[in-house]
């Protein structure tokens, strides 16, 4: 069914996926810090302008603490099953507390860079709302960074219950799936791709470099 009229980006929620364990990095990578902000602030920092509505699914305890304005919830079925089970909590919460939207936007917590335009290509680039639109790199999927609809949920729940792997390409090849090609940068320390994901120590520090050279290329 295609649409009857193409919202704008910002007409969109979204969900920053925070609920996994952070294994390889030894402590919450949300409440890490990057540069003067911890992870999820400079999560939200990029995000806020891109949507109308800014939630964190987390499982954290005590809660992370987040600024005002800004929601949490946990996940919406137990047992930690992955990235996916953050996601179905994203379209869980999205039809309870915005139920006049058809999708969501969600991002990762470890991914601090992604580009500023990232909502408004999404949604650009969806033709038909049963479409999930997610972000590439020369040809990397990065899965978790998507426009949802909120209407794949029970089929999500049904996979994540039933599929050993639950792997989220399999789950998005269920779906009609639109591949949205975002460039890497030229920076003066060679190519960066804005989608750098942060999953160790060694990663943290590497980030802290690419913050540093990042910002004195900044206009």
């Amino acid at each position: 069914m295609r649409t009857s009229a193409i919202p704008s980006a910002t007409d969109f929620p979204a969900v920053i996926i925070a609920g996994g364990l952070s294994s390889r990095m030894g402590q919450d990578k949300s409440a890490l810090p990057l540069g003067t902000l911890s992870m999820i602030e400079r999560i939200i920092e990029r995000l806020k302008p891109q949507v109308a509505h800014i939630s964190v699914n987390s499982n954290a305890v005590p809660p992370l603490l987040l600024p005002q304005g800004v929601t949490s919830f946990p996940d919406s079925v137990a047992g930690r099953l992955g990235p996916l089970a953050g996601v179905l909590s994203a379209l869980r919460h999205t039809s309870l507390a915005h139920p006049d939207k058809e999708a969501v936007i969600t991002v990762p917590t470890d991914t601090p860079f992604f580009p500023t335009d990232l909502v408004s290509r999404l949604v650009a680039a969806r033709k038909r709302n049963d479409e999930i639109a997610i972000a590439h790199t020369s040809g990397t999927m990065h899965p978790i960074f998507g426009l949802w609809p909120v209407a794949i949920a029970d089929d999500l729940e049904d996979f994540l219950l039933s599929d050993d792997k639950r792997r989220v390409r399999s789950f998005i090849a269920r779906h009609p799936m639109v591949s949205v090609e975002f460039p890497v940068i030229e920076t003066k320390a060679g190519p960066f791709d804005l989608f750098y994901n942060i999953n160790t120590p060694a990663d943290h520090a590497e980030a802290e470099r690419w913050l540093a050279l990042l910002e004195t290329e900044t206009p």
